[in-house]
């Protein structure tokens, strides 16, 4: 029984439930631990090892969810901020959602696993968010979901049914093209130029009109594309200019690591940055400051600029 050829689907599904990287890896560890202990009692004549599996999977999740807050977003909190220069305190309390390094998974499986996607699906009660992943995501039947979760055909259905019509407005995500597209290249190469030139009036132009800025886990945003350059006006202003870039990808959309200028010359980790680009122009940015988050991309805190021009 080999179930580590099931571990990246499994580790991207719990990463939807959850909405933390870590703790889903945790999940998908305890998953294979449960596994190995009952492989004895595995019956395949009633079920695939791939649904067993799942099924082990789930319970975990529904364990580690018990009487936890959902994994929000700031923009997921409240108003935007019109205040460019409002302090930038964190909520630590808050357990923000995480992003997700591409490289983790195969291809196919990033396509479900876009930020919004993502964010809307905790909103959902935890048992609908379930029912929606494994049959609206994996193609599991309503009756093998019913085993997975110890209930009915029926319930199933019911939940799918609540689940289909609760999720927020996350626009048309058919729209958002993918990292490798070379439209969507493209406008990050530029993008990047512009920020590493402290160019404010060329990452606006790159910009749509309504583009979302967010930071956790601070818990301002901003919409529109003149606060957005407003922001990153007071970013340049405090931080000092001379920024570096890395291209990462994550939950299937192009990915920034962005290091800031040091005394010295070397460059310092500051923020991993997921893009959500769709008609020619930057949509949303996500900015993640949280170190665990850079600790899932395999980041080096510093980087010499000897350095980065060998990795960039």
């Amino acid at each position: 029984m080999d179930f580590e050829l099931h571990r990246g689907e499994l580790l991207a599904y719990c990463y939807r439930m959850l909405g933390s990287f870590h703790e889903a890896e945790d999940v998908v560890q305890e998953t294979m631990l449960r596994a190995w202990r009952a492989r004895d009692r595995y019956d395949p004549a009633r079920a695939s090892q791939r649904t067993w599996l799942y099924r082990i999977a789930t319970n975990a999740c529904l364990t580690a969810l018990e009487g936890r807050a959902r994994r929000p977003l700031p923009s997921g909190l409240g108003a935007p901020s019109v205040d460019p220069e409002a302090p930038l305190t964190p909520s630590l309390d808050v357990p923000w959602l995480e992003p997700f390094p591409d490289a983790r998974v195969e291809l196919e499986t990033r396509l479900e696993m876009r930020l919004a996607l993502v964010a809307a699906v905790q909103v959902l009660p935890v048992r609908q968010r379930a029912v929606l992943l494994l049959r609206e995501v994996l193609g599991f039947t309503a009756a093998e979901v019913a085993a997975q979760l110890g209930t009915t055909v029926a319930a199933v259905n019911s939940a799918l049914q609540r689940a289909r019509a609760a999720p927020p407005d996350v626009g048309d995500v058919g729209e958002v093209a993918e990292p490798d597209d070379p439209r969507v290249r493209a406008v990050v190469d530029r993008y990047v130029r512009a920020f590493e030139a402290a160019d404010v009036p060329g990452l606006v132009r790159l910009l749509a009109d309504e583009a979302i800025l967010e930071m956790p886990p601070v818990p301002l945003w901003y919409r529109g594309s003149r606060d957005y350059g407003l922001f990153m006006d007071r970013v340049f202003r405090t931080r000092g200019t001379g920024w570096r870039v890395r291209r990462l990808r994550a939950n299937g959309q192009p990915a920034l690591a962005a290091y800031a200028p040091q005394p010295g010359g070397a460059h310092r980790l500051h923020t991993v940055q997921v893009l959500t680009v769709a008609g020619g122009r930057v949509t949303h940015n996500v900015v993640f400051a949280d170190p665990r988050v850079f600790e899932a991309f395999d980041l080096p805190p510093r980087i010499s600029p000897d350095e980065f021009h060998r990795v960039r």
